[in-house]
């Protein structure tokens, strides 16, 4: 009888001591599936889709169900072997892969633009290099059957121009079905993709070929937009397109002479909104930008690259809008665009993504009141009551 009885007495402790792991394990799993998980559909989930204002306007052909639901993003930068750490790829691949797979879960765009630099060693990784970095992008930017991918390239993707070659060009156009010069339309609205890399104006054979792709895709828009009883020989044999005026979709912006213009949570750093761009490098140069609009006349023009946000009107009339980083490798507070898209309008709305200051400070919270608790249920922490009592008697004394 005595026996039983003190073998309960042990037993207590013992069992106190899994109930408080089992409770610190309940703690630090809840922390992590929220920082890890729980947060980006708790953050997407305040996002909405922009309403298209129709006005007096605005054709009653154009309903809801003519209204195209995009997703733009820029700048993934998957590390390669060469410079990407692998704790920090882990990272930041699991912060881009949660965003995006919750993004189309919570929102259902009909289509995803990524406006280029998806990889940031593509310009010189090897051919097993590629191909892994190919399989890990598949795996993160995986999407269902109702929605479309459209990848634009960047110079990390196939270097700068003086690094650009027709291997490196064709590799990724043979992943991605990319190719400068081509239309995509969705709804009546016309969407035409630039290799912004080609677009350097020396005559070299991708920027040829780049070129004369667009210059042939103008003429049959230009030709598209023209009224039915207005002739035109040089019209007569074209296929016609949506009468839409093109959304332009490029890696680098148009010119400008720097980002001190831009304004946002999301804009440039102040230190470096005064940097001059330089041509063909930061920006494309004058002359192409020029030439871009002059071919297309577009009523949009979206671009990434300088991993900031920024809004501009070229001519007075044309916006372009600079989307930042997806990667928080380049920013405290990555986000996409949404847009809603009709065949003569447009609404642009911007969703940001979980800040990475704010997961950490979650972190170091918890952190700190871990161990607090830890202190506490080993009466290592000295009660604030017990302890202000010590410093008073020891005064008297």
């Amino acid at each position: 009888m005595l026996s039983s009885s003190s073998t309960t007495v042990k037993s207590l402790p013992l069992k106190k001591r899994l109930c408080f792991l089992l409770k610190l394990v309940c703690f630090v799993s809840s922390v992590l599936i929220f920082c890890e998980f729980l947060i980006y559909y708790v953050v997407i989930f305040q996002c909405r889709w922009p309403e298209v204002k129709g006005g007096a306007h605005m054709d009653k052909k154009e309903t809801s169900t003519s209204v195209l639901k995009a997703v733009i993003l820029a700048d993934t930068h998957l590390l390669g072997e060469i410079k990407g750490h692998w704790l920090d790829k882990l990272r930041r691949e699991w912060q881009m892969e949660r965003s995006f797979q919750t993004a189309l879960w919570l929102l259902q765009p009909d289509i995803v633009f990524i406006l280029g630099d998806v990889f940031d060693e593509g310009k010189w990784s090897s051919p097993q290099a590629w191909a892994d970095d190919v399989r890990r992008f598949r795996k993160m930017f995986k999407y269902p059957v109702s929605t479309e991918l459209v990848v634009i390239v960047g110079n990390h993707d196939i270097g700068f121009h003086y690094e650009m070659t027709t291997y490196k060009v064709n590799r990724f156009e043979k992943v991605f079905n990319f190719t400068s010069g081509k239309l995509i339309t969705r709804k009546g609205i016309n969407f035409v993709i630039v290799n912004s890399v080609a677009m350097e104006g020396d005559g070299c054979a991708v920027c040829r070929t780049s070129e004369a792709k667009l210059a042939a895709l103008s003429h049959k828009l230009n030709c598209s937009q023209q009224k039915p009883n207005h002739s035109n020989k040089r019209c007569s044999d074209v296929e016609k397109l949506p009468a839409s005026e093109p959304i332009l979709l490029q890696h680098y912006p148009l010119y400008r002479k720097s980002d001190a213009e831009c304004s946002g949570e999301d804009s440039a750093p102040p230190e470096e909104k005064n940097i001059p761009f330089k041509e063909k490098y930061d920006v494309l140069s004058q002359e192409a930008s020029q030439k871009l609009i002059w071919w297309f006349h577009p009523r949009l023009i979206l671009s990434g690259h300088t991993h900031s946000a920024c809004e501009v009107l070229h001519a007075g009339k044309i916006p372009e809008i600079s989307v930042p980083s997806f990667s928080w490798r380049n920013r405290n507070n990555p986000s996409f665009i949404m847009g809603s898209i009709t065949p003569t309008r447009f609404s642009l709305q911007k969703c940001f993504l979980p800040y990475e200051s704010r997961v950490f400070t979650i972190y170091c919270a918890a952190g700190a009141l871990l161990v607090i608790l830890i202190l506490a249920h080993f009466q290592l922490l000295t009660p604030p009551f017990y302890f202000a009592q010590r410093l008073i008697s020891k005064h008297k004394a």
